[in-house]
């Protein structure tokens, strides 16, 4: 992990921190994963801007890239799949040589294991620098399809036993994972 990264991740982290203690009575009551993700993009861009992060936005159910075209990812099969992610921190485009920083994809334990596993998939590919070679990142030139996410998290809350499970995306591939409890 470069020390971007690692300062990146630090940020997240103490995003969910507030957001999990901020939030606990919304998350307990059973509100929607929209809500929810907003909620946690008010902590994200304040912290994100504090760490140095000027000039990068929170922005949840955001599902467009340049021109303000629909954003696109290639799936395994290599077809086209319009996107719109949870959370994420970027510059909109605007800074070309480091756009995309974090996405977030967020469940609630009790949602079937199907659109689990589809949210795990899609925070594999954002955080791909390129897809089989297709098309690539280059920091100077926007991609075709969303991609070069530099980390990508799944948070699953369950707010019956007042629990978290995150998973730590990186270079498309799971690379941590870890559990918690809130509002105890």
């Amino acid at each position: 992990m470069s020390q971007g990264e690692f300062v990146l991740s630090k940020v997240f982290e103490k995003t969910l921190e507030q957001f999990l203690e901020k939030e606990a009575q919304n998350i307990l009551s059973g509100v929607s994963e929209r809500n929810l993700c907003a909620r946690m993009a008010m902590f994200l861009q304040i912290l994100a801007n504090d760490n140095g992060f000027s000039g990068y936005y929170a922005d949840p159910e955001y599902n467009r890239k340049q021109n303000g075209r629909v954003k696109t990812i290639l799936d395994d099969e290599m077809q086209i799949v319009n996107i719109t992610c949870d959370l994420i921190l970027h510059s909109r485009g605007e800074i070309m040589a480091r756009d995309n920083l974090i996405t977030i994809e967020m469940k609630k334990s009790e949602r079937p294991e199907e659109e689990k596993n589809n949210d795990r998939a899609r925070l594999r590919t954002l955080t791909k620098s390129s897809f089989d070679g297709v098309w690539s990142y280059d920091g100077e030139t926007h991609p075709e399809h969303v991609c070069g996410y530099e980390l990508g998290y799944f948070v699953e809350l369950d707010h019956k036993n007042h629990s978290y499970i995150v998973q730590l995306f990186q270079a498309g591939e799971l690379v941590e994972e870890y559990s918690g409890q809130f509002g105890l």
